[in-house]
């Protein structure tokens, strides 16, 4: 008997097994088992508000309709039925294209996003690849902004940032740069402009290994700035890597102002030494903190500039590593390496606002909440997944992971204005239930099962999104031309900013000297 023949037969003999019901013998005792695999349930059961959300937005359908994919076979995919799967991997936290796979039996899902059905990994691979660069990058970015815009009629703050995406394979642009975390890995580079009040992603820009310094995203930056026009930020922010000439000259051709943490060059490390034999220091804040202020010149600087100098005591936990003879590596305690003598953690940063030194200091802390959304996007969105041979699709998926990470941002807001939400935990409250679909009489009910331990408040929640979801629906009956998204954006950002307030920066003016 052949090989062939053999697999017919376990096939056969299998399909007799699904169609029968299996005991199955547990340790809380037997159970009957049946496969409905054409059964129309799907685990994650809420999508429908999520659904409900972008239907009466119209984001997903502007998204879709402007995309740049176009197909001749008759047998293509629809463009709805791709980017919907890609919508679809990101929600569900999936990092790679293999992962699609795990969606392709939940045909609930996709009727519910208005699809004929969620494609093969391969086929959304493909239909990226058919998208070129400058026709994602307009596509992608006229997205990302109109996600954000119609929020940024407030006084914001504009956080930019680099970090490094591992790479494990071949592919273009993975190169030898500037990975602390994983030495000697090639990656990608990922410039990422955020609104820092909102937690919202502006763009996205992926960049080759060795592209990790600011002269790579300066382009960009500036290109973010004049789109952005009377909107521009209150104050754009970044640590190191970004307080240079370039950067500086950038900003200040456009009269914007800027707060940047400078690298520890020798010249600075000289500045630093000058000014710590200054008396004239602040009295130490809450954080216990720090402050002087000087006006200096830096080598290959154009000018002179405000330097505004932060100290901080190391109070404990310091240790020196030296290694011993044997080899053997040893941590000696700060007591024994400088006993009674202080350790000073020390940054200066470079502004051209004319705040008190007090409040220079406080503002560049708060770029501490910007990294917590840098490290959820990498961990929790995919940012710094979907890999392929070319970077043009990373690319694109990187910027379509900023894009379903600002939806779900606003949809989380519209459910708790209050609270910043992340993936790992608002996912499982708001996306996740068991739903089963039931048709009669041309109607379809969905019966959902949460499995989250706070089921009430879910219910809450979700009314307070069909409530801002009613408003949008009755203003857009009343102002035929106002677009729904817009009316959704003021009307939950009215209800965020008694909340974290808007950026105030505070008054006060300090001299040249």
């Amino acid at each position: 008997m052949g090989e062939s023949t053999n697999k017919a037969r376990v096939a056969e003999m299998g399909g007799e097994q699904m169609t029968q019901p299996q005991v199955v013998d547990t340790l809380g005792g037997r159970m009957h088992v049946r496969w409905e695999e054409g059964a129309a349930a799907t685990p994650h059961g809420q999508l429908v508000f999520f659904a409900e959300f972008l239907a009466a937005t119209g984001v997903f359908d502007r998204w879709v309709s402007t995309c740049p994919l176009e197909y001749r076979s008759g047998n293509a995919p629809h463009k709805r039925d791709v980017l919907g799967t890609l919508m679809l991997g990101l929600l569900a936290g999936h990092r790679r294209y293999a992962h699609i796979t795990a969606l392709r039996g939940d045909a609930l899902a996709a009727q519910t996003l208005g699809m004929h059905k969620i494609v093969s990994e391969d086929a959304l691979r493909r239909a990226l690849a058919r998208i070129d660069e400058p026709s994602s990058t307009s596509w992608m970015r006229a997205a990302l902004m109109h996600s954000v815009r119609p929020a940024l009629n407030k006084p914001w703050v504009l956080d930019i940032d680099a970090s490094i995406k591992p790479l494990y394979g071949r592919q273009e642009g993975a190169q030898l740069g500037d990975n602390p975390a994983k030495p000697g890995r090639p990656g990608h580079v990922l410039h990422t402009f955020w609104v820092g009040n909102l937690r919202l992603v502006l763009d996205v820009q992926v960049s080759a290994g060795k592209q990790h310094t600011s002269l790579h995203a300066k382009a960009a930056l500036g290109r973010l700035l004049d789109e952005l026009e009377a909107q521009r930020p209150t104050l754009v922010r970044g640590d190191s890597g970004y307080g240079n000439e370039g950067i500086l000259l950038e900003l200040e051709q456009r009269n914007q102002p800027y707060l940047l943490r400078l690298r520890q060059t020798a010249n600075v490390q000289r500045l630093v030494a000058r000014q710590f034999e200054r008396q004239d220091w602040s009295r130490a804040d809450s954080h216990g903190c720090q402050m002087t202020e000087d006006w200096l010149q830096l080598h290959g600087w154009s000018k002179k500039r405000r330097m505004v100098i932060v100290r901080q005591r190391v109070r404990g936990g310091v240790a020196r590593e030296r290694r011993m003879e044997d080899g053997q590596l040893r941590l000696d305690p700060q007591a024994s390496v400088c006993e009674g003598k202080r350790l000073w953690e020390y940054a200066v940063l470079v502004t051209d606002v004319a705040h008190p030194i007090e409040a220079i200091g406080q503002l560049y802390r708060d770029r501490a909440d910007c990294e917590n959304g840098f490290d959820e996007l990498k961990n929790q969105w995919g940012l710094s997944g979907f890999t392929t041979q070319d970077i043009n699709r990373c690319q694109s998926t990187a910027r379509a992971c900023a894009l379903v990470y600002n939806w779900w941002s606003w949809y989380c807001r519209s459910a708790n204005p209050t609270q910043r939400m992340e993936a790992i935990t608002s996912r499982p409250l708001l996306l996740a239930a068991v739903g089963r679909a039931a048709h009669s009489g041309g109607q379809t009910m969905l019966y959902l099962t949460p499995l989250h331990g706070k089921a009430t408040l879910l219910k809450s929640l979700i009314a307070n999104i069909r409530a801002a979801l009613k408003h949008v629906k009755a203003t857009a009956e009343q102002l035929k031309a106002a677009d729904p998204w817009s009316l959704l954006l003021h009307y939950v950002s009215d209800r965020i900013a008694p909340v974290i307030g808007p950026f105030r920066p505070p008054t006060g003016l300090v001299g040249a000297g």
